[in-house]
């Protein structure tokens, strides 16, 4: 499965444990194996660009996802022509957020990473019923893929 991560940010991020997570993630959630995936990592300059143009949010958030084909868990796709979508990351905020929750950077960015991958296929935390669920799938997919390593 094609997943790319490119890091466009001054903090160095982990990719190969990143890259890992996602595919993953993808198969967890039973996507076709041939779904591509796009990973970026930006600095809080140009994710506070994105928020506001994407989201009409002031200020530089954590995570975006930018779905493109309209994909659902278990749907049969035709190999080579169907991408998941993008997932942009924010390791600066991460930090931030991960020294606010008692655990490494690292982890506050997989733990986003997955956020943006189930976002991109529909799951959403608008309602609190939407928000028990996919943070639990978000959980339960990371615990998972740590047992796995």
């Amino acid at each position: 499965m094609p997943i790319l991560l490119e890091n466009e940010s001054d903090f160095e991020c982990p990719e190969i444990q990143l890259i890992s997570l996602a595919a993953f993630a993808i198969r967890y959630m039973k996507l076709d194996e041939s779904v591509e995936l796009s990973i970026l990592a930006v600095d809080e300059d140009e994710m506070e660009r994105l928020h506001i143009e994407w989201m009409d949010e002031a200020g530089p958030t954590d995570v975006l996802s930018f779905p493109i084909d309209q994909i659902r868990p278990g749907q049969v796709l035709i190999k080579g022509e169907t991408t998941l979508g993008d997932v942009v990351l924010c390791p600066a905020v991460a930090e931030r957020q991960a020294i606010s929750a008692g655990h490494s950077t690292t982890a506050e960015l997989q733990i986003l990473l997955v956020h943006g991958i189930l976002h991109l296929l529909g799951f959403d935390h608008a309602e609190l019923a939407e928000e028990v669920e996919m943070f639990a799938l978000q959980n339960q997919i990371i615990l998972e893929w740590e047992r796995a390593q």
